[in-house]
């Protein structure tokens, strides 16, 4: 199965992040991947006073790459975008997973939310506008059980040992990395995250900097069971490709039952 990750700039025209966008799914369609993902916040990375209204998840965004998934015949995973919240105050910042039809597969709402104080480097408080989701979700795409999962999730652990016991083989994580703590701990958290679930990772993020004053690390990787990097993207925007051998996953959980072994 080939896989691709997408690495996006995406800024405050929305626009013109679409574009690109679609832009790089044709890349990844034209590469023989049969399923892309794209890094969170895919259509606006800004100030929050210029961000998109929110939308339900059959909106203008999810016809978008809808549209996109069904012409280019592939998986779109389409990162994430600002959904309709529990009140005025609050989005859900959510993943729509189109099939090569353009049907809507699966949603997740992030669960943890980005609520960090940094002395002079990062003050971000995400739980201010976005509110929790609450449920782990698995869904087939190709017939493999895939997770599902949004950037800061990925320091909670015990998430994605339930979607690894859910049946998960795949694990997505699309992200808009802070560059400060992604130099040091984006690869790790997700070689680990590969390992300790046996699962392929992949993992799309955003690059460079962002309105305002926000830099991402990107660093977009794809990861075996292993905890082996099969494909890195470079410091720009663009497409990485990797093929998930499948028996390899499953000779490795025969080799290591480490799943199988866990006593808690």
């Amino acid at each position: 199965m080939r896989v691709a990750v997408c690495q996006l700039n995406s800024r405050e025209d929305r626009a013109h992040n679409l574009a690109v966008a679609r832009g790089l799914l044709e890349r990844a369609a034209a590469s023989g991947a049969e399923l892309a993902v794209l890094p969170e916040y895919v259509d606006f990375l800004g100030r929050s006073a210029d961000a998109p209204k929110p939308e339900p998840v059959d909106g203008e965004f999810a016809a978008f790459f809808a549209a996109a998934a069904r012409e280019l015949g592939i998986w779109v995973h389409a990162g994430s975008f600002h959904e309709i919240g529990p009140d005025e105050s609050r989005t859900f910042n959510t993943t729509l997973l189109f099939r090569p039809d353009g049907t809507l597969a699966a949603s997740y709402r992030k669960i943890h939310l980005y609520d960090v104080e940094i002395a002079g480097r990062v003050s971000y408080q995400e739980s201010r506008s976005v509110a929790p989701g609450e449920e782990a979700v698995v869904t087939a795409v190709n017939d493999v059980p895939t997770g599902l999962s949004i950037c800061y999730d990925l320091r909670f652990p015990e998430l994605y040992r339930r979607l690894a016991v859910a049946g998960a083989k795949i694990l997505v994580v699309p992200a808009a990395f802070m560059l400060h703590t992604g130099r040091d701990h984006w690869e790790v958290l997700l070689r680990a995250r590969a390992i300790e679930n046996q699962c392929y990772v992949l993992a799309a993020g955003q690059i460079g900097d962002h309105e305002p004053g926000r830099t991402c690390f990107g660093r977009s990787m794809i990861i075996d069971p292993w905890g082996t990097v099969l494909a890195q993207a470079p410091d720009t925007v663009g497409v990485v490709t990797a093929d998930l051998d499948l028996d390899r996953l499953e000779t490795l959980r025969e080799e290591l039952p480490s799943l199988a072994n866990r006593r808690l």
